[in-house]
């Protein structure tokens, strides 16, 4: 049986102290939801302590002081916790090749692992919302005309919004192409092709589904 693309998927984002894991940085903050049946219903967030200052300017990025992460749990105690969370899960994460190196990297130092799959919302967005001025987060929510659900560059209201818009581009799909049921891996496979195949490719999974019989009177 098929899958709604919407169920079971874990929407998640890292704040770090840099950009790439292999230069020394750590995660210092991590921030999920669960969605099923295209509604949160559950979240997870903690800080984690990287073992180091945090610079001023990821200071000022993130809201997020070192003061706050004096006294919080070490990384590794919370990604071993977090790996619970995320278990049999596929994952999504805005630009996420950037969010899945941290979770793999943090992971391994925590003597777990993950073996799902990952979608990223930057890259259907593309696809889907070709008209945007830009495909960051924050212009998205906008351009989409999402509720903003916290202070951007914070883990938690950023898996929030990423949520509310990976459901966002599946209901337009779902509008434009008459598509009831689309699964997380065409979701996936959406996001890896050129742009100016997208209308044959949504056209087309639109003519393979099923047609739904309305109920005798």
């Amino acid at each position: 049986m098929q899958r709604k693309s919407e169920d079971a998927v874990v929407v998640l984002d890292f704040e770090t102290t840099g950009l790439s894991p292999h230069y020394g940085d750590r995660a210092i903050e991590i921030g999920a939801v669960l969605v099923e049946e295209g509604v949160i219903v559950d979240r997870y967030q903690r800080l984690m302590n990287p073992g180091f200052r945090i610079s001023p300017f990821i200071e000022g990025y993130t809201g997020i002081t070192n003061k706050m992460l004096k006294g919080q749990p070490c990384c590794e105690e919370v990604m071993a916790d977090f790996s619970e969370f995320i278990a049999g899960r596929n994952i999504v994460a805005h630009n996420a090749s950037f969010d899945r190196r941290f979770l793999d990297f943090e992971l391994k130092r925590a003597n777990r692992s993950y073996q799902g799959a990952s979608c990223c919302t930057l890259l259907v967005s593309r696809r889907v919302y070709q008209d945007a001025p830009n495909h960051k987060l924050q212009t998205l929510v906008s351009f989409a005309g999402i509720p903003q659900s916290g202070k951007f560059h914070r883990a938690l209201a950023d898996a929030e919004m990423t949520a509310q818009l990976w459901l966002s581009m599946i209901d337009w799909i779902r509008q434009h192409y008459g598509i009831p049921l689309i699964s997380f891996r065409q979701l996936n496979e959406l996001s890896r092709i050129d742009r100016l195949y997208v209308h044959r490719y949504l056209t087309a999974l639109a003519e393979e589904q099923p047609e739904i019989q309305s109920p005798p009177l």
